[in-house]
């Protein structure tokens, strides 16, 4: 199939090179000498190896020898490159060269596409690793000619489209030859993304965790049918056991996704090549973690445009950093071992990669290893020592320069591919910029020449004064026209040595006839280096906290051992509330509580008059993660919250400062089988994986109500769509749950499928229900459920009704954590009554207080006192619904939830009573490392509103010197809720 698509598509080409074996009447085939010598130029046969006065010999495409004493062949031609520099050229591995990303030819829909539509393919359409683009790649010569001029002649391009992409070109850019010689790998590379396909609108994955969880699947279904177990043919799941010796690059919009990409890599033995995003620099140690090697793009943001004062308020400290700091990048990658390739992907125009190039050098980064970045480097990680390089037997790929690619002066003349001359600028015509005194009527002009080849410009002043003028040069004549207030002086010359002193005839307005000179002005060494140090003094990149915004950690917190002294306890245990008690934190935990407590070297914190708590556990929250529904299916058992957790949330910040330090981040209630829990600690400035607890219990978000039939959906036509339907599914998966595991264990062959995995820890009760419950009704038919099938729910949240069925709660054993006085805010609500909890209390059911809200999760405290209004609870019971009751929901009692010896140091200082409307936090503690500080919080204030002020001063300036602005943007953020839907992109 291969061979006969290959000689299709080269037998359907305008061919302009005649293959060697093809017959031909046109002529005689006797070829050419083809043979050339490039002389006397300085070589870069490879960034590391530098050969100066060398000779390049090239031959049908091809580097036939390279060095200083190379023997030119009789009758090759000779190229002499005195003064010039030859390079390799450049590679960019991340492409769609020639290929057009499809368009959704598909209208809007008012129902949802759930099945695949390709037939004899896998069962998700975003899954395309059979998509082979070689026949629809059509050589773009417009495109070729934007990145010839920057110095490419190698792509690697693929159809963006779809999670699994299929496979590769590498493609050699060379206008001048057909597709038979320009291909020169049709398996390059297996390209994959967390974007859908736009050629399908299969709901599924909605999310970006249900992308990762797809791709699991994938790859274990890849392994079942390369076993020989299916029955039925998959073109799709043959093309990814065919490709998976291929290099694997993985494209990622940001940070987290690379890392969440490595993870999945991490999972199935594969080491993905990651397209990053530029903001490595800002988990640059997580980065090193990955062992991979990435492609990194270098399209620098443009400073806000900050002269409007009421306009500038709006833009975020994050995006004013990510300006300043995205330039030093590369340097960051480099200096920290990171292996990696350039491409010009996300640039507007490939004419802007060397500005932006040469922007990262200033910052720092090495040039040495640029070069490498865009020869070797890439090159390598295609698995192809026959470009990049100019050692002998390599494509006969390189450009001609007149000096330091690197350098903003430099003009690159040539650009050869596969031994073919393509001109960028033409090599004949003299550079004369600079800057230049120009003598003409006896008055001195200041006259700069910029700009390169034949689109040389000049501006003329006199003093500080511009003077109108016109200039032209070409084929060595120069040409300048002055017009100082309707007098006008023109001028014809040429330049007469190598100097670059110009001189020629000059006429005035009535034709008098006199001379001009223009002599360069030659700065000093030490003026240069003086402009240098200025320019690198200029350069100031302020320093990443973490995460990277407003109110992030320099330093990480580190465990300290803490003596708290003559502080009201709220202990959450049996002992109750302890007056002038001292609390010792040691090692992360709870050392001692008691009276007059002595430590050496411990800090020493006073708490007279003031209250210590264990931090507040919220049982629901949707802060910290990336997405929080699954929705494009009615189970979705398969995904996880752990995968999608966001450290960068600013509410992770804000839940410290109100005493909160454990969330279980659950998933939404958009279908009845919804994702798996993360529990986690917020642990402000840490990666997402050290906020996850250790060997954390295994939860799951079941929900039932309006929300799961999808009553208010426009579109919604997925089962089930009634309450009865919802009872049916629960049956159906949990029946075959059961004949999984038996399958499983029966010893025979079985399909991993992880959605069955998951239901069968919850039959197993290794994995626990949280259920998004409101009505009577379906409370009682999950119980049943449960019942049925010999497992228990553990938690029943939200629960309103819960007053209404607290006895069969208890008896049951779950437990019901609930909001303290919402209701009637939708029609299912609508018997909601704020005693919920506490008759569910006076029955026996433990009870806790949630958020399901980021600004609640942060003044849970208070929601916890109104249950003392509402139903008369002790302060004591009322207080353990936001601590001990939660962490027992959880299974994490014996590490957190109340501050007894052994435990989690998770403590809270409160100013006040600790369910006081004036009750402040003054520390939160966590694992024993202060996450919240009131004062140092007051600190953080000053230094951003500081910081801010510096970073506007920076940008007015870059708008002053005539540097590209943006218009003020605000940063939005997504404020989740049980049914917030994530739009994951096609």
């Amino acid at each position: 199939m291969k061979k006969l698509l290959l000689l299709f598509f080269f037998l359907s080409l305008n061919i302009s090179y005649a293959q060697d074996y093809f017959p031909t009447d046109a002529g005689v085939k006797t070829s050419d000498n083809t043979s050339v010598a490039f002389t006397n130029a300085t070589i870069y046969v490879t960034p590391e190896k530098l050969l100066k006065n060398a000779t390049l010999l090239i031959e049908n495409g091809k580097v036939t020898n390279v060095g200083r004493d190379v023997k030119i062949p009789k009758g090759a031609k000779v190229v002499n490159l005195s003064g010039k520099t030859i390079y390799a050229s450049f590679i960019d591995l991340y492409s769609d060269f020639g290929i057009k990303k499809p368009k959704s030819t598909s209208k809007r829909s008012r129902t949802t596409q759930y099945a695949a539509s390709r037939e004899g393919y896998y069962w998700n359409d975003h899954i395309r690793p059979d998509i082979n683009p070689l026949k629809d790649f059509s050589f773009n010569s417009k495109k070729a000619k934007e990145l010839l001029d920057a110095g490419f002649g190698v792509v690697n391009t693929h159809l963006k489209d779809g999670i699994i992409r299929g496979n590769g070109l590498l493609i050699a850019l060379n206008p001048n030859a057909s597709n038979a010689y320009r291909v020169l790998d049709t398996k390059s590379a297996q390209y994959l993304s967390f974007s859908k396909s736009a050629l399908s609108k299969q709901a599924y994955p909605g999310s970006r965790m249900g992308a990762m969880a797809l791709l699991r699947q994938t790859y274990n279904d890849a392994s079942w049918y390369a076993q020989g177990n299916m029955k039925n043919k998959d073109l799709a799941l043959e093309a990814l056991n065919r490709n998976k010796n291929l290099v694997q690059i993985f494209e990622t919009e940001n940070l987290l996704d690379a890392l969440r990409a490595d993870k999945i890599g991490d999972e199935f033995g594969i080491q993905y090549t990651i397209v990053g995003s530029g903001d490595e620099f800002e988990r640059i140690s997580d980065v090193q973690k990955t062992n991979a090697n990435f492609i990194i793009p270098i399209n620098f943001s443009d400073a806000f445009d900050v002269s409007d004062p009421l306009l500038t308020e709006q833009i975020s400290l994050r995006d004013m950093r990510k300006w300043n700091q995205e330039p030093s990048n590369l340097k960051v990658l480099s200096e920290n071992g990171v292996n990696f390739a350039l491409t010009t992907r996300s640039l507007k125009s490939v004419k802007t990669f060397h500005k932006n190039l040469q922007k990262a050098i200033k910052y720092g980064f090495d040039k040495e290893k640029a070069l490498a970045s865009l020869t070797t480097i890439p090159a390598t990680i295609i698995g192809n020592s026959a470009v990049g390089n100019l050692k002998t037997g390599s494509h006969a790929n390189f450009i001609v320069t007149s000096g330091d690619i690197f350098d903003a002066k430099t003009t690159i003349y040539e650009n050869w591919v596969q031994g073919e001359k393509n001109v960028v600028n033409d090599m004949t015509i003299k550079d004369i910029t600079g800057d230049y005194m120009l003598v003409v009527n006896e008055k001195n002009y200041a006259l700069t020449i910029s700009g390169k080849g034949a689109k040389q410009k000049a501006t003329v002043k006199m003093g500080d004064e511009k003077v109108k003028s016109k200039f032209a040069y070409k084929e060595d004549w120069i040409s300048i026209t002055l017009n100082e207030d309707g007098i006008y002086t023109r001028m014809l010359g040429k330049v007469i040595n190598a100097s670059n002193l110009m001189q020629g005839a000059a006429f005035d307005t009535k034709g008098n006839e006199t001379s001009w000179s223009a002599s360069v002005q030659v700065k000093k060494d030490t003026e240069k280096k003086e402009d240098t140090k200025k320019e690198e003094a200029a350069i100031v990149v302020v320093p990443v906290s973490y995460p990277n915004l407003g109110f992030g950690n320099y330093e990480l917190p580190e465990t300290e051992t803490i003596l708290i002294q003559n502080v009201t306890v709220w202990t959450s245990e049996d002992a109750g509330i302890l007056e002038n008690t001292d609390v010792l934190l040691k090692d992360g935990k709870i050392a001692k509580v008691g009276k007059n407590l002595k430590a050496r070297r411990a800090k020493k914190v006073d708490g007279t008059g003031k209250h210590l708590t264990a931090g507040i556990v919220d049982e629901h929250s949707h802060i910290a993660a990336s997405a929080i529904n699954e929705w494009a299916q009615n189970s979705s058992a398969e995904v996880t919250i752990e995968d999608v957790i966001d450290p960068n949330d600013i509410n992770i910040y804000r839940n410290l400062s109100g005493g909160t330090t454990t969330a279980q981040i659950l998933h939404g209630s958009s279908n009845p089988i919804g994702g798996r829990s993360a529990i986690i600690k917020l642990k402000w400035g840490e990666n997402a994986n050290s906020m996850m607890y250790d060997n954390s219990p295994k939860f799951i978000k079941f929900a039932l109500g309006e929300n799961v039939k999808q009553s208010r959906s426009p579109n919604g036509t997925r089962f089930p769509q009634t309450r009865m339907g919802v009872e049916q599914l629960f049956t159906d998966y949990f029946t075959r749950a059961q004949e999984y595991e038996v399958l499983k264990k029966s010893g025979n062959p079985y399909r991993k499928d992880d959605e069955m995995e998951t239901l069968v820890e919850i039959l197993n009760g290794e994995r626990f229900i949280s259920c998004h419950s409101y009505v009577q009704s379906e409370i009682n038919m999950l119980l049943k459920v449960a019942e049925k099938f010999n497992f228990r729910i553990n938690t029943f949240t939200h629960i309103l009704e819960g007053y209404k069925v607290a006895d069969k709660m208890a008896k049951h054993g779950v437990g019901g954590s609930t909001f303290s006085d919402w209701w009637a805010y939708k029609y299912e609500v609508n018997d909601a009554i704020p005693y919920n909890a506490a008759i569910m209390h006076n029955a026996g059911v433990t009870v806790a207080i949630n958020s399901d809200d980021r600004e609640m999760s942060r003044r849970l405290n208070q929601e916890a006192a109104k249950t003392i209004k509402y139903g008369g609870m002790s302060e004591l019971e009322a207080w353990k619904t936001v601590t001990i009751n939660p962490a027992k929901l959880l299974h994490i009692d014996d590490k957190v939830g109340s501050i007894k010896e052994g435990k989690d140091a998770d403590v809270v200082l409160w100013s006040h009573h600790p369910m006081s409307i004036y009750a402040k936090v003054e520390k939160t503690i966590v694992d024993g490392k202060v996450f919240f500080d009131r004062n140092e919080d007051l600190k953080k204030r000053k230094a951003i509103k500081q910081e801010k002020s510096e970073l506007i001063t920076m940008m007015l300036n870059e708008k002053m010197k005539g540097g590209k602005t943006k218009a003020p943007i605000k940063r939005g953020d997504i404020n989740f809720h049980c049914d917030t839907l994530e739009a994951l992109k096609n």
